[in-house]
């Protein structure tokens, strides 16, 4: 189908809507808001890394003792 000469609705992209402060030379609270969600998820990375170090650990520890008594 040809394109139509006529309607150029939506030709060049699209803009991002500018929040009255945006426009007036402040900063968005967007970034700011990516940067705190960011943040949180590091947060709950890195627990999540120790919870399973600590499991791992746990799990290794009784392992070792199962052997100690067999020998006695």
């Amino acid at each position: 189908m040809a394109k139509s000469r006529n309607n150029l609705l939506g030709v060049g992209g699209q803009r991002k809507k500018l929040s009255r402060a945006e426009q007036q030379g402040a900063g968005s609270a967007r970034g700011a808001d990516r940067k705190a969600a960011e943040d949180k998820k590091q947060e709950l990375v890195r627990k999540m890394r120790e919870r399973a170090e600590a499991q791992a650990a746990t799990t290794a520890e009784p392992a070792a003792d199962q052997d100690g008594p067999a020998q006695s």
